[in-house]
């Protein structure tokens, strides 16, 4: 019998797209990420404990330490997701105050709310025992300064500790 050829090989199958669980356990593994670490990089609550926390990350995922590829890093995290990081790491949750403190440095205040959105602005003595238990007490101006608003009390930080310029 005469050798027959090959059948020719089938065409490969497209790609299947990731499955929607995906996105979700990778969201969920940053965001514990950050939230786990956070509290590691002195000094809190400011520019360079955040700066600190991507170049740790950078530096795990195998990146070089000179500052072309630490800032390619930034870059590659895209503004979607270094925006979500960096709410992550400058917030807060304290359920057992009802209480949601938001404290980017970048801002010109300090947010708290409260942690149930059906409920009403948090109270103030709820909002000084929270700033305490996070170590942002000091940095914020007295309570006389605070902003109450309908859903939320702003907290200016102190003039003399302006985290950014």
């Amino acid at each position: 019998m005469p050798d027959s050829p090959c059948p020719p090989a089938p065409a490969p199958a497209p790609a299947a797209p990731p499955p929607a669980w995906q996105a979700q356990l990778f969201e969920f593994a940053i965001s514990e990420l950050v939230r786990q670490h956070r509290e590691s990089f002195a000094p809190l609550w400011t520019v360079e404990s955040w700066a600190k926390l991507l170049i740790w990350l950078a530096l795990s995922c195998g990146c070089a330490t000179d500052q072309s590829s630490l800032e390619g890093f930034a870059a590659g995290l895209g503004p979607a997701l270094s925006g979500r990081m960096r709410r992550l790491f400058f917030a807060r949750e304290l359920e057992d105050l009802n209480l949601r403190l938001m404290a980017d440095p970048a801002e010109a205040q300090v947010l708290a709310l409260s942690f149930d959105a059906q409920a009403d602005r948090p109270d103030a003595l709820q909002v000084v025992e929270g700033l305490q238990r996070v170590g942002l007490a000091q940095h914020v101006a007295p309570m006389d300064r605070w902003q109450h608003q309908e859903a939320l009390i702003v907290l200016p930080w102190k003039q003399e500790e302006l985290p950014c310029p």
